[in-house]
């Protein structure tokens, strides 16, 4: 989407309403535990919610937001405090998730780039080792092939329903028209999104109860969208923070003028210097809050159903999001930069009895490795397959010694013009916007949690500027060579859209 001009798929449409029921009772039959068979592969639920913040939880220490079922996960398994998307914006991060790969090795640039369809992902992998695999919900997969991998899809991802606009790099930064429409459209209801999350949950809880879940192992991926806006919830959820339970953004005096290039030009393009009251802030972090709550009901529901059936013994959860949102941290809304609320998400891994609770996790991850987790967790040789990430199957033993402790970032699309990344290395987060001059961060995680003070290029630093700068050049190559790259390609894209008359191939 450019500017501020239309509003994203899906954002429109919802109505005030009284809250209804969010699941089904499960009826006398579905109840019904089946026994155990010998399967000796696990069986995986993959939990992936939309535009989810680690920060905003109290899993990962908020004092307002109650995820009281991700606290329940982490009792059961390991958090991973440090981990991160592999890119700020929906369809890349998820085409990362899929493949294993960083988006510079598999080329999914931006929200209208079609992951190509002879892609390898674990999906496919899985489903080649015997497993069964269903999506339900959200994965945001745009192009001829809208499963890769999956064998059914169980419920409709409202993401995928109608085209982007279209975005180059060569047009600039366009500047919004108006405010961004986000922040004052949060209010108590329940609006089309919420509907399509209540269905995807029980499309969930209906393959969890066959009968067939207990003959082959499986592997379910839930796409709820939950907390991305609109920031509509239903009442109990809105009224539990607001107006007593909500906090306002941490902004210094003076710091929205000394904004990074990169965080400026998000504040141009999507209309984010908007002149919003105290009430209509704290009334979007509140409904933001509240669907971080709404969704922590859906993780717990399935938990469940696990245990109810019996599968919870043979079930690994992972619990992870796409990318977070600023919720007006450093004057931003949205996501697509590298400060901690956007690229900083929960990453929780549980096998019960096989590995120990109460893991805290502190090193680097990302999303990437997640993937070589699962794969290695189902018996697949990984060192034959084309990953970007490392396996934390050792982690999930209790044996950290061996975590690759780096996390790579990277972003391409709308919101920028030039290609960005970012490293995070032990407590050290080095920003990059390729560019001459380029644009530099560097964050001490551990002395300034908040970012506020950047300590690129101070002489003291240096080494490790130089350190975490070599370990993303290395991985992106000649920077000149990959910028031409995506501008070739969104050129050719471009191209296409011109003759089709759509903004992405469907």
């Amino acid at each position: 989407m450019v500017g501020n001009t239309k509003r994203q798929r899906g954002d429109t449409r919802y109505r005030s309403a009284i809250a209804k029921p969010h699941h089904k009772i499960a009826t006398a039959a579905q109840r019904k535990v089946f026994p155990i068979t010998s399967n000796t592969k696990p069986n995986f639920l993959v939990i992936m919610s939309d535009e989810h913040g680690a920060q905003f939880s109290s899993t990962y220490g908020h004092t307002i937001v109650e995820t009281p079922n991700m606290d329940r996960l982490a009792k059961q398994g390991a958090t991973f405090e440090a981990n991160y998307c592999n890119s700020p914006l929906c369809i890349p991060s998820r085409a990362s998730f899929m493949t294993g790969q960083y988006v510079s090795t598999n080329e999914v640039w931006d929200n209208t780039k079609p992951m190509a369809v002879d892609k390898l992902t674990w999906p496919y992998l899985l489903r080649n080792e015997g497993y069964d695999t269903a999506l339900s919900g959200k994965m945001h997969l745009v192009g001829p092939d809208p499963l890769h991998g999956f064998e059914q899809q169980l419920s409709r991802d409202p993401h995928i329903e109608e085209p982007l606009d279209h975005y180059r790099w060569s047009n600039g930064i366009p500047e919004a028209e108006e405010d961004w429409y986000g922040v004052r459209e949060a209010n108590p209801g329940v609006s089309p999104m919420i509907q399509a999350d209540d269905e995807m949950a029980q499309a969930a809880v209906n393959y969890l109860y066959a009968a067939e879940r207990h003959e082959k192992p499986f592997a379910l991926c839930v796409g709820f969208i939950a907390p991305h806006f609109p920031f509509i919830v239903p009442d109990e959820y809105f009224y539990k923070y607001y107006p007593d339970n909500v906090d306002m953004p941490n902004i210094p005096a003076g710091h929205i003028n000394d904004l990074p290039a990169s965080a400026q030009r998000l504040r141009k393009m999507f209309g984010l210097d908007g002149s919003w009251n105290e009430d209509e802030i704290a009334r979007a972090r509140a409904a933001y809050f509240g669907l971080c709550t709404y969704l922590d009901d859906k993780i717990g529901h399935l938990m469940d159903v696990l245990e109810e059936t019996g599968l919870s013994e043979n079930t690994v959860i992972i619990h992870t999001s796409d990318h977070g949102d600023m919720l007006g941290e450093h004057g931003l809304w949205r996501k697509m930069c590298f400060y901690e609320q956007s690229a900083n998400v929960p990453l929780q891994i549980s096998w019960p009895g096989k590995f120990d609770g109460d893991q805290r996790i502190s090193q680097a991850v990302s999303n990437v490795d997640a993937v070589a987790t699962i794969l290695e967790l189902a018996g697949i040789d990984i060192a034959k397959l084309n990953l970007d990430g490392h396996s934390l199957v050792n982690a999930l033993n209790g044996d950290t010694s061996g975590l690759h402790d780096i996390a790579i970032s990277e972003h391409f699309a709308h919101g920028t013009d030039r290609a960005m990344g970012m490293v995070r290395s032990d407590n050290w987060k080095l920003c990059y916007g390729h560019g001459r001059p380029p644009e530099l961060e560097l964050y001490d995680l551990t002395a300034d949690p908040n970012e506020f003070n950047n300590l690129a290029n101070s002489p003291e630093h240096l080494t490790t500027q130089n350190r975490l700068l070599k370990i993303l050049l290395d991985q992106w190559g000649d920077p000149d060579l990959l910028t031409a790259r995506i501008i070739q390609d969104q050129e050719e894209r471009e191209i296409i859209r011109n003759v089709t008359g759509i903004g992405t191939i469907f």
